[in-house]
């Protein structure tokens, strides 16, 4: 029997969370992130499929995920997996770029996977320091070097946009989908709102986003649901206000993506400051 173990916190100096999992068997089916991640394997081996590309991860490689990075991952040989990680807001990635390079963009980093980074050492201590709830400068410092060279080695000079070479029918898909995500909306509709049939638009949809509208539009609620989540919002309520059928769906769809119950991820934002958050089960 394997216990299974979510912990995760919100670090209010830096503004961004920190997540462990640990001894995890879940398939994370696909889907993307309004956010930046950066994390690295502990222990385990994982495949991973991010923008079309396949990467076979181990302990010691180290995963960076740029906002839309369409990606699925699920075990290899049977065995859990032990994982860290950081979730930072595109405009708290700003703000640090802008500190570090005097430049106000988003950058686009260019590697999703490097294999035994010696970066992994260092994210591991910024981890500990944040779950321990260190408070004086060091943590701050160590994550402005590790970005500072993240962007020198692995990011591109131009800055980031997430519409770059769609077509007019697909931006116009998603503008929609973004708008209307709570809403009933139909594959005629959006057919309609392109002039294009809808076998074609699933296709062009899909090579160009690398990911289908359904999952693209259950991703937008799921991202809409985590902000209202945040700020204190019922999961029942949070299900009727993001197009859900109901609170089951809600709940299932999203312990499928994030990892946690809706209810874990609210309770996050509720703790005392420096609270480290986890959850516990065996399987």
């Amino acid at each position: 029997m394997t216990r299974e173990v979510r912990t995760i916190v919100f670090d209010s100096g830096l503004n961004f969370e920190a997540y462990r999992f640990e001894g995890i068997m879940q398939k994370f089916p696909n889907h993307f992130h309004d956010y930046y991640v950066i994390g690295f394997i502990e222990q385990g081996k994982r495949l991973m499929i991010c923008n079309n590309e396949e990467h076979i991860l181990n302990s010691g490689d180290v995963i960076i995920f740029n906002p839309q990075d369409t990606h699925t991952c699920e075990p290899m040989d049977g065995n859990s997996f032990d994982y860290r990680a950081f979730n930072i807001q595109p405009e708290i990635m700003r703000k640090y770029v802008l500190e570090i390079t005097g430049m106000d963009y988003l950058p686009r980093f260019t590697h999703n996977a490097l294999y035994q980074s010696e970066l992994a050492t260092s994210l591991h201590d910024l981890h500990l320091m944040i779950l321990e709830d260190q408070t004086d400068f060091q943590k701050e410092e160590l994550f402005l070097f590790l970005l500072e060279q993240l962007l020198r080695e692995y990011s591109d000079a131009e800055p980031f946009y997430s519409s770059q070479d769609l077509t007019s029918e697909i931006k116009t898909i998603c503008e929609y989908i973004e708008t209307h995500y709570a809403q009933n909306i139909t594959l005629n509709q959006l057919s309609e709102l392109t002039s294009l049939s809808k076998y074609h638009l699933l296709r062009l949809f899909t090579r160009q986003k690398g990911i289908s509208p359904y999952r693209y539009l259950e991703t937008i609620r799921i991202n809409q649901a985590k902000r209202l989540l945040e700020q204190g919002v019922l999961p029942i309520e949070v299900a009727s206000l993001t197009g859900f059928s109901d609170q089951s769906h809600f709940t299932n769809f999203f312990k499928k993506l994030i990892g946690l119950t809706p209810k874990q991820y609210m309770r996050i934002f509720n703790q005392q400051p420096g609270q480290t958050r986890s959850t516990e089960r065996m399987i």
